[in-house]
């Protein structure tokens, strides 16, 4: 196993058990469907994303809306379209298409 396919399962363990089931939810599946997939760089910052606490990544990924000194827009954003979210942080009958 390489350092890249460690890190990917290690990713998605933090992603589907952060401690609610929304945050599991939200970022479970997106990692589940996402990791495979992601370069160094992706994955870089989608675990600079998981070492943040689930308030404010659930505020995030619900509203939309990044406060940090780190610019996970990006993310959050992709995120939001797996997902689904639109204006007002509902999910739509589509949620988690790829």
């Amino acid at each position: 196993m390489t350092d890249l396919e460690l890190r990917r399962r290690r990713a998605a363990y933090r992603a589907a058990h952060r401690g609610t089931k929304e945050m599991d939810w939200l970022l479970g599946r997106y990692g589940d469907a996402r990791l495979p997939h992601m370069d160094e760089a992706e994955l870089a910052a989608f675990e600079q994303l998981l070492a943040l606490p689930d308030p404010d990544l659930q505020d995030w990924i619900t509203s939309g809306e990044v406060r940090s000194e780190n610019d996970l827009s990006p993310l959050v954003d992709l995120i939001r379209a797996f997902h689904g979210l639109g204006a007002g942080g509902s999910l739509s009958s589509g949620a988690g298409a790829s």
